[in-house]
């Protein structure tokens, strides 16, 4: 008794009455019938004297069996009904409850205190006579299939549902075959046709499928048009999820009812949804079935089956809420200096970089809140101006986030951007990972947070948002494994979806869309490798798929990527010399942020602090090649281990020096680097596929490691996975306090100098080097433009890519003065070349505010224009006058 009592244990309310007979053990009889009453004091009785009458006429094929009415808190005779139909019978037992809860709610306390083999569950007007249950026992009984031979003809093995003919159409098992990989990871084996299936339910919509009694055509018409909806949301590939007549293996439906969670008309739909996951195949049969006057179910209820579904889908573990929660608290902190001083604050490791990321969602919301062109501005770069389109402003969240940048300023939008971007790519690798590597939630959070907080990633969150916030890349890797195994009517779907969403993340970042491109064409063609014949299946609905995703997709970008390539200020590539490419020891190395990182080392192996791109260490790199031996024979990591490797050597750059030696070697990389699109990556950032890969590694490395008996095993793998991750593990983002706003332009003091059609020329002209003249435009408003800048546009007749505007002789004259100190002889020609100058970039007013050999600055400014200059505001001011 006292095992009865545990087995039918509701997870929420607690254990749920013994039923007299049951011994304990287990499945103690062969089938167990569940009937769910609410008020059917009229109809109840025929209902169990037919069930009782059909078991009991053939007892060699149903064996000892028992039938559970679960009285759902009647408030008419149901309970007095069941009680004397048990009392005649002693296999009937009746389980009360107090209240009326739903069906989903009876449904689990009479499936959890079931004993049976199978689980047949009815409702208690019988629409479906108790007769089809011989056609759902034949399908779930494999000796009565066609499953003893393992082959299933004309179809691919892969996931799904049977969908069985009718009886007068051959045998139980003739149909077809859906593939549907719903919620199934990349590493899960597939089942294939020797496989019985675990659950046959009754089906109203298969062709063989007979309807005595129609309801009203309007009722009719509803509950198809919901059915339908409940399908889409929930359990594509089942025609019929609603009809109540449904047969399970025992064991496999008392796991999926101790989990389930709705109380109402929904459980059929989570029940079906929780076999899906597991990889339990359900087949469906075509019934007889006939509408029942008084039938508890309305149209309406398809509706509130909806509102269940979603709700249970949108609802989150507390587990995964704890993830997410750590992922914010670790990127808070991350920023903790951005934050504690946002007026000042300004991250050290960032270059110019903060300023011009400011500038972009500052322009931005300009752009919007004056309905001007976004793709486009003159505030930087006059008088040519900058195409916003050609340089990363992440229109995807700098256009969303405009109420936020004019109220509370661009630097709150910043610090925003990298700390939420950072949670919400956290968040959306741990999300698939859970839905596509392991269910096991610690270990995917652990390689959820390797592929967002690696190195690389940390490296790009001081200076590069776009690099960053990646949190679409997820939703796309997931929606394109979607479409390797969708069935014909979902290929358009998932298409349109997913082309959508690439559309978004081009407006997010082009370049993270393309290296993300390259990842996943990598692991396919490995897993194609390892899984020939998963890539054969895969290849035709992949490929229809992506064709719909370019008709959506195109369209949507068409006009934004003309203006990109073809539109004013446009340019054709970006050089970025010969220095790109990752060292082989840059993978070995810790980056200078890590925890145990050396700022000194680091530096030499990479272009700048913001191109850490590799940087994984040799703890984390000894650890993957021993995963990719323990678990060598998984396709899945073998398609890992393909990706890992062709990025980090395509990520080496056009030529490879051997450490250590005089020796370079020609690198995979030539074959791309002067092809479109890919002439303007710095080859060095192919390293970053790596980081999702190594954590796809690391997520089910710890999932294998918490099943490894002994104990000691499973501590000594755990301390490995500890002792690689620990040394990269990040640290704060220092920073330094930002160079004030002179009051020249706080205060407006420049309005007076400046005519429309005008500009403010800083002393040096802003550039990749010094963009501190951003900040004032950002800051202030943008009441004034300033030729130079820090952006990308064209150089020369060939229109080639370069950072910041083209350079003039007074521009770089005042640069060398800045960076050098030396002072050149300044005569009549220099003092005519800055006149020119002065008028290409219809100067109103020339400004040095206080910096680095500003002194130096001050008398070549002086000389130049031939008069000294005023103090104002601040700053040293020449006013220029206009021309006549």
């Amino acid at each position: 008794m006292s095992g009865r009592t545990e087995t039918g244990a509701d997870p929420r309310t607690g254990p749920v009455p013994a039923i007299p007979g049951g011994d304990g053990g287990g499945s103690a009889v062969d089938l167990t019938v569940v009937v769910p009453a609410y008020n059917e004091e009229r109809r109840l009785r025929p209902t169990l004297d037919a069930i009782c009458a059909h078991l009991s006429a053939d007892p060699d094929r149903w064996g000892d069996w028992e039938l559970i009415v679960v009285d759902d808190g009647s408030t008419d005779g149901t309970a007095a009904v069941a009680a004397a139909a048990a009392s005649d019978e002693p296999r009937i037992h009746v389980l009360t409850s107090r209240e009326n809860r739903g069906k989903g709610y009876a449904l689990r306390q009479g499936v959890l205190a079931s004993y049976g083999r199978r689980v047949l569950v009815t409702d208690a007007d019988l629409a479906t006579p108790i007769e089809e249950l011989d056609a759902l026992d034949a399908l779930l009984t494999p000796d009565d299939g066609p499953y003893d031979d393992g082959t299933y003809e004309g179809e691919q093995p892969g996931e799904g549902t049977y969908e069985a003919g009718s009886p007068g159409e051959g045998s139980p098992g003739d149909g077809a075959y859906k593939a549907d990989p719903y919620d199934v990871g990349p590493d899960e084996e597939p089942y294939t046709y020797d496989d019985a299936p675990a659950a046959a339910i009754g089906s109203r919509a298969l062709p063989g499928s007979r309807i005595d009694v129609h309801q009203r055509p309007l009722r009719e018409w509803l509950g198809r048009l919901g059915n339908r909806l409940i399908r889409l949301v929930a359990v594509r590939g089942i025609s019929d999820t609603q009809c109540g007549f449904k047969l399970f293996d025992g064991d496999k439906a008392r796991a999926a009812f101790a989990a389930s969670r709705l109380d109402g008309w929904g459980i059929d739909v989570e029940i079906l949804r929780h076999f899906r996951r597991a990889g339990w195949p359900v087949a469906e049969v075509p019934v007889r079935w006939s509408h029942q006057t008084g039938s508890k179910v309305r149209a309406t209820d398809y509706g509130r089956v909806l509102l269940e579904l979603l709700r249970l889908r949108t609802r989150t573990r507390p587990v995964d809420l704890a993830v997410g929660g750590l992922f914010l608290l670790a990127s808070v902190l991350l920023y903790k200096g951005l934050w504690t001083d946002l007026d000042r604050a300004y991250l050290a490791d960032s270059m110019q970089d903060q300023n011009q990321w400011e500038w972009f969602f500052a322009v931005t919301a300009d752009n919007v809140v004056n309905l001007r062109n976004p793709l486009f501005t003159m505030y930087q770069g006059y008088p040519d101006g900058v195409n916003l389109m050609a340089n990363t402003v992440m229109l995807g969240l700098s256009v969303p986030l405009t109420p936020v940048t004019l109220l509370f300023g661009p630097t709150v939008t910043w610090a925003l951007v990298l700390t939420l971007g950072l949670t919400g790519t956290a968040v959306a690798w741990y999300w698939l990972f859970v839905r596509r590597v392991t269910r096991v939630r610690p270990a995917a959070a652990l390689g959820a947070a390797l592929a967002a907080f690696a190195p690389p990633m940390m490296s790009h969150g001081t200076a590069h948002p776009n690099f960053l916030v990646l949190f679409m890349i997820p939703v796309i890797i997931d929606r394109a494994l979607r479409l390797c195994s969708a069935q014909e009517r979902r290929v358009v779907r998932d298409g349109v979806l997913l082309g959508l969403f690439a559309a978004y993340q081009i407006f997010l970042g082009e370049e993270p869309l393309l290296l993300a491109a390259m990842g996943m064409l990598i692991f396919a063609l490995s897993y194609a490798l390892a899984r020939p014949d998963v890539a054969r299946v895969a290849a035709r609905p992949l490929l229809r798929g992506l064709g719909v995703a370019l008709a959506v997709c195109l369209p949507l970008v068409a006009f934004p990527l003309y203006w990109q390539f073809f539109g004013p200020q446009s340019y054709h590539s970006v050089l970025h010399g010969d220095n790109a490419g990752n060292s082989p020891l840059a993978f070995l190395e810790f980056s200078g942020r890590a925890l145990l990182g050396d700022e000194t080392r680091a530096d030499t192996l990479a272009m700048n602090r913001t191109e850490q791109n590799a940087f994984y260490g040799w703890p984390l790199t000894a650890l993957a090649f021993g995963i990719v031996v323990w678990l060598g024979r998984s396709p899945l990591v073998k398609a890992l281990l393909g990706t890992v490797l062709v990025s980090a050597l395509l990520s080496m750059g056009q030529r490879i020096r051997i450490p250590f030696t005089d020796v370079v070697l020609p690198g995979p990389w030539r074959a791309l680097a002067h092809q479109p699109l890919f002439e303007s990556v710095i080859e060095s950032r192919v390293a970053m596929i790596c980081a999702p890969a190594l954590g796809v590694l690391i997520a089910l490395a710890v999932a294998r490691i918490t099943d490894l008996e002994p104990r000691a095993h499973r501590v000594v793998g755990l301390v490995a996975v500890v002792a690689a991750l620990l040394p990269i593990m990040p640290t704060p983002q220092p920073v330094r306090e930002r160079a004030e706003v002179p009051r020249f332009i706080t205060d407006g003091m420049y309005r007076d100098f400046v005519a429309e059609g005008e500009s403010v020329v800083p002393v040096p002209l802003p550039s990749p080097a010094e963009a501190d003249a951003l900040h004032w435009q950002s800051s202030t408003g943008f009441g004034f433009s300033v030729p130079g800048g820090y952006f990308n546009g064209p150089w020369g007749p060939d229109r080639m890519g370069i950072y910041g505007a083209s350079p003039r002789y007074t521009s770089n004259l005042l640069r060398d003065v800045r960076y050098g100190g030396r002072i050149p002889d300044i005569g009549t020609s220099w003092r005519d070349q800055a006149k020119l100058d002065l008028a290409f970039w219809k100067a109103g007013v020339v400004v040095l505010a206080p910096q680095d050999n500003d002194e130096a600055l001050y008398e070549v400014v002086s000389k130049l224009l031939g008069r000294p200059g005023e103090r104002m505001g601040g700053a040293w001011v020449w006013d220029i006058p206009r021309a006549r």
